[in-house]
């Protein structure tokens, strides 16, 4: 398959940062935007990347890894993040938990709350918070996604919809410097937004790989959580962002492992 440089290193540019957009590339290269998006439009008819407004990603950042193996990435990172999150919640509160490997870790450490209300469109979430007598499970109607047990679609957010409630905890695959949470998957990004707009104080939990990822769908802005978690910060724009916004930013690495 016959490349021209200019299109070869585009190519090592999305595979190193995950996606190009036009108008960085057309002042890397000086030539016109023009230019730049025919050789995008080349490089996606022959697969090699994915079109997106305004530029292109490369196609291993588009597709979601395997649950079984994002379950193992950072699990120590979503342990600790999970015992963290689980720490903010009181008893006798309510909540939503979405979709994702770092809030199933959250549920897990929820297991000795008591008098508990939690509503989840995650079937791992609520297999294993069934089983304890002082939580009251609520599981959300719609698509079951065979690869992860997440439950999407538009019956998912009516079913959110219904209810008002003091925590939601959510995740997001990619985080941009600029604050944009992002996912892969639309359906999920309707039932996450639902989950922000009817809970009195959102929490979102996520390891610091995301800040490595990028992904096409936006959920929201960080300035639209409350409580930001994860093990480490490595982005002083988002850390400015959080102190600028009033969104408390909580990383477990600083915190001594007795507490977590």
């Amino acid at each position: 398959m016959f490349l021209t440089p200019r299109q070869e290193e585009i190519v090592q540019l999305a595979r190193l940062h995950g996606r190009v957009l036009v108008d960085e590339l057309s002042n890397r290269f000086t030539v016109s935007p023009q230019t730049i998006r025919k050789d995008l439009n080349d490089l996606c008819d022959r697969q090699l990347l994915n079109r997106i407004h305004g530029g292109a990603t490369f196609p291993s950042s588009t597709e979601n890894m395997q649950y079984e193996a994002r379950r193992q990435i950072a699990a120590q990172e979503k342990q600790a993040i999970g015992l963290a999150a689980a720490a903010l919640i009181p008893n006798n509160a309510s909540l939503f938990i979405n979709i994702g490997t770092t809030t199933e870790a959250v549920g897990e450490a929820l297991t000795k709350h008591q008098e508990m209300m939690v509503i989840t469109n995650n079937i791992n979430v609520a297999n294993r918070l069934r089983l304890l007598p002082s939580i009251e499970v609520i599981i959300a109607g719609g698509v079951v996604r065979a690869s992860d047990g997440g439950i999407v679609g538009e019956a998912a957010v009516d079913f959110i919809r219904q209810f008002k409630v003091d925590f939601a905890v959510i995740g997001a695959s990619a985080i941009d410097a600029d604050g944009a949470l992002l996912d892969f998957d639309f359906r999920e990004v309707k039932v996450a937004q639902a989950i922000i707009a009817n809970a009195r104080h959102v929490i979102l939990v996520s390891d610091s790989t995301k800040f490595e990822r990028t992904a096409p769908v936006r959920i929201a802005q960080i300035t639209q959580v409350h409580t930001f978690i994860t093990d480490h910060c490595p982005v002083p724009s988002l850390r400015r962002i959080c102190a600028e916004s009033g969104v408390a930013l909580i990383e477990t690495d600083s915190i001594p492992k007795t507490f977590v």
